[in-house]
């Protein structure tokens, strides 16, 4: 991978397919990236708003800098890690991730907040994407610090546990969280008055992880699960959604099996590769509709 600065720009050479904007910001795991009317997505970030677009086998980061791509950027993307050794090991596995790694072939986990990530999955709880999305930033927007605008338009950060404590219950599900507004400010209030370092249960291993994490209102087993893999880095876990319980059944397992036994047969079949092996299934599940 070769690394070009110039005009304000971070230019990745020689990723090739490892890399597709629209696998890694559309396969369920992120909420504040937004796709552009020229197919680039602008996301947030660690107070930073940066775009992102694909022009023949280059990535091109704009918004940015060498500085922030080395401390920011490289972990995020999870540059370091090599995802056509992973897709190979996924791929011997049968026929069905052989089909479902080429499909998400661009796909890769972003190392994302662990508060932010808690909040997010919690609003995204029975919830449509846009829907998701606009509540978050609602919150953002309300009680987030302003970063500035970028191409006309205004950015702000996710907001502490702290900026959010400001929050009643009616002004949460003023920003359109739904009945999610009761859980969020629990656990906002739970954070903010134990001082709780959300961020230190990447510390834990994963059963641990999750063990701390259902403790919070509004978190059940398939949230958790999502925290984990998502915020806290935990590869070795397999979130059970509608989809990915429809290609489980399409593929692998009897009908009607609970999502408990759906995730143990997974993390059996998939061991430390199973949070990987979940995106490509969910991934290839949705976009083609697979277990209507």
């Amino acid at each position: 991978m070769n690394i070009i600065e110039k005009d304000n720009q971070i230019i990745l050479e020689g990723i090739n397919e490892d890399f597709e904007p629209q696998h890694v910001f559309d396969c369920g795991q992120c909420f504040r990236w937004i796709r552009q009317e020229d197919g680039s997505y602008t996301g947030v970030v660690q107070g930073k708003v940066i775009n992102v677009k694909k022009e023949n086998d280059l990535i091109i980061f704009d918004n940015t800098n060498k500085e922030d791509f080395e401390n920011i950027w490289f972990d995020y993307f999870d540059l370091g890690r090599d995802y056509g050794k992973i897709k190979n090991q996924l791929r011997i596995m049968d026929e069905y991730l052989e089909k479902a790694t080429e499909f998400g072939q661009g796909i890769r986990i972003l190392q994302q907040d662990g508060w932010e990530m808690l909040i997010s999955f919690i609003i995204s709880a029975n919830n449509r994407i846009p829907m998701i999305q606009r509540a978050i930033n609602n919150l953002s927007e309300k009680y987030g610090k302003f970063i500035g605008e970028y191409r006309g338009k205004k950015y702000y950060a996710f907001p502490t546990p702290e900026e959010l404590s400001r929050a009643s219950v009616e002004e949460i599900r003023a920003c359109q969280t739904g009945f999610r507004d009761k859980y969020i400010k629990s656990v906002v209030d739970y954070v903010s008055e134990n001082n709780v370092d959300v961020l230190s249960y990447r510390k834990l291993n994963t059963d641990e992880c999750i063990k701390e994490l259902v403790k919070f209102n509004g978190v059940g087993p398939k949230v958790a699960d999502c925290i984990t893999l998502f915020g806290m880095q935990k590869y070795d876990t397999f979130p059970v959604d509608v989809w990915v319980k429809r290609v489980m059944e399409e593929f692998y397992v009897e009908d009607n099996l609970s999502l408990p036994k759906i995730r143990k047969f997974a993390l059996d079949k998939f061991g430390n590769l199973a949070g990987f092996a979940q995106q490509y299934l969910f991934y290839y599940a949705r976009e083609l509709g697979i277990g209507r």
